[in-house]
């Protein structure tokens, strides 16, 4: 079995014992080791949901919990980029291929969309981690940024996890009737 695909094989089965904790872990770590994709996560967790004859309004829980594991998460990279500073920031940006040129123009274009950016940046795939290193180096005001990022999470919680649920609830049967 490939790793992806045993990584696959796993997060299905820690998503269908601990559907909550696992929706909120998963976006908590989305924003810190990206590789982890919400992406499939979300949906996969709302199918699960339909799967297990979860009604919808036990989905709004999951929505809040992925929003909420998002906005902690992405926070921890604000306050990195708001503590560090750009000449430490440059120097680790560097190992990723991120020249001053281009960290310049990301400010320039954060400055002219910046709570627009971090709101719409949510719904965004790996917009949705970086976004946080402008809003911090830029000293973007707290609660502005987490506001925006908690609005932005529960939009990208909602549609993800809500197509996996009407997925699941189209399907017309569950796990059960296999």
């Amino acid at each position: 079995m490939e790793p992806f695909d045993s990584f696959v094989v796993f997060i299905g089965q820690f998503l269908g014992e601990h559907l909550y904790q696992g929706i909120f872990l998963a976006a908590l770590l989305e924003t810190l080791i990206p590789p982890i994709p919400t992406l499939v996560v979300f949906p996969t967790a709302g199918f699960l949901a339909s799967q297990q004859g979860i009604p919808l309004v036990g989905v709004i829980p999951m929505i809040i919990l992925g929003a909420l594991g998002a906005t902690i998460g992405t926070s921890s990279l604000y306050f990195i980029a708001l503590k560090l500073g750009r000449i430490v920031l440059l120097r680790y940006l560097r190992h990723f291929k991120i020249s001053e040129q281009k960290l310049i123009r990301v400010e320039e274009w954060f400055e002219k969309y910046g709570d627009k950016a971090v709101f719409l940046g949510r719904m965004v795939p790996v917009m949705r981690e970086m976004i946080s290193v402008p809003a911090g180096l830029l000293k973007m005001k707290i609660p502005k940024f987490v506001l925006y990022t908690f609005a932005g999470s529960c939009v990208w919680s909602t549609g993800t996890i809500l197509s996996g649920y009407y997925f699941g609830e189209a399907m017309g049967f569950t796990i059960n009737q296999i």
